[in-house]
């Protein structure tokens, strides 16, 4: 293996922006050396002490997001509110935000585990950053089926919408394929648990923002998006945010990364603040 190691310049890079993503672990599982943490972090020029030092800052500000969170009094109250028993399997199955070490995800597993008396909650997060619905139904038997869940939340479509540098007039999955995979992904879920599936919506996106991002040869547009969050809305379940607004109308910067898609840190709170109200006081929706 290459002794490379990272510079200064790619730490910093690796911290403000692209660690919180590469979590190849779960990209690539059956690997040899995968599991060996020198092996890993020696693909990203770092020592594994580390990539487990940077790894934990994210760790801390999802805790540290799920404490501000629990200083607001409608959340204690949609808190106690929720459905789930204490020793629920709990899934999520999503692309980048939710692959996100500071992400929507991490953040709940926190707060859940703060709050709710006795908990013995298994926390399943499986995410993988760019996945499309054709990705993550592809590996969604090993990933989220195998653990025989309680609970599937689901948050896909944004990278269905991507409109390719060279192919801009077309997105790369058509939005009956997200359809047809969305669909699937909602009966398999019914094969392993009666619990209705709950769906997070794709959050819309800054425009402009990620002209200027040198990593991305795509682009997106809400109105894309908005098609995908109709899509999902006529599932049966728990929709959250079915209207794209929980990070402001129109989305406000502060709630996202520099690429204007990918939520910040306050951003990820949104959407566990948007799921939580959601599960705790809407109905679930069922198909006619």
């Amino acid at each position: 293996m290459s002794k490379k190691k990272a510079s200064e310049k790619e730490k910093e890079a690796l911290e403000k922006y692209l660690l919180q993503f590469l979590n190849i672990e779960k990209v690539f599982p059956l690997l040899p050396g995968i599991s060996n943490s020198d092996s890993v972090a020696g693909l990203m020029g770092l020592d594994a002490s580390e990539l487990n030092d940077l790894r934990s800052i994210f760790e801390e500000n999802a805790k540290q997001a799920a404490l501000e969170l629990l200083k607001e009094d409608d959340v204690v109250d949609w808190v106690d509110q929720l459905p789930f028993r204490s020793t629920d399997i709990i899934v999520a199955f999503g692309d980048s935000s939710t692959d996100d070490l500071q992400g929507w995800f991490e953040i709940l597993k926190h707060l859940l585990n703060i709050t709710v008396p006795e908990a013995d909650f298994t926390f399943i997060n499986s995410g993988v950053s760019n996945n499309t619905t054709s990705e993550a139904l592809r590996r969604m038997n090993r990933d989220v089926l195998s653990y025989e869940p309680d609970w599937v939340i689901v948050s896909l479509g944004v990278f269905d919408a991507q409109r390719l540098s060279f192919a801009p007039g077309r997105t790369l999955l058509p939005l009956s394929e997200t359809w047809e995979n969305l669909t699937t992904i909602e009966d398999a879920i019914g094969t392993v648990t009666e619990n209705p599936p709950i769906w997070i919506t794709p959050a819309p996106i800054i425009p402009g923002l990620l002209d200027e991002m040198e990593l991305f040869e795509f682009e997106l547009n809400d109105r894309d998006l908005a098609q995908i969050r109709e899509v999902i809305t006529g599932k049966k379940g728990f929709i959250v945010d079915p209207l794209g607004k929980r990070m402001g109308s129109p989305p406000e910067a502060w709630y996202y990364l520099s690429d204007g898609i990918n939520p910040s840190l306050s951003g990820h709170a949104n959407t566990v603040k948007e799921l939580l109200r959601s599960l705790a006081t809407s109905k679930v929706q069922n198909k006619d």
